[in-house]
């Protein structure tokens, strides 16, 4: 991911030469992320919501790059936070979300 940080902070004004460089950067294999598991969706059972902590179930992982499908598109995230759909997952309040992803994700 460096590669994509340095030629995003690559002095200069954008140009077709510049547009051309980032497009043809390799798209990484994976990244860093912050990740929830499904074997964890029974981690906090019998807990009262705020006794439920999402730093014991949001964890750092490398996650593989996903492959696009028709009309996706990469964008590079370069930073991000949390958020509380963030913790709403983290603690899998109201829903679990991988019961959504097992009917609906691809």
């Amino acid at each position: 991911m460096k590669h994509v940080l340095d030629a995003i902070m690559t002095a200069g004004e954008p140009s077709a030469a510049r547009r051309a460089e980032f497009a043809a950067l390799p798209v990484p294999e994976s990244y860093r992320g912050v990740v929830v598991r499904k074997d964890e969706v029974g981690l906090f059972e019998g807990r009262a919501s705020r006794d439920k902590d999402p730093r014991e179930s949001l964890h750092v992982d490398e996650v593989a790059t996903p492959e696009l499908g028709p009309g996706e598109a990469l964008v590079a995230v370069m930073a991000s936070s949390v958020n509380y759909n963030t913790v709403w997952t983290s603690i899998f309040e109201p829903l679990s979300t991988f019961g959504f992803l097992e009917r609906y994700g691809r």
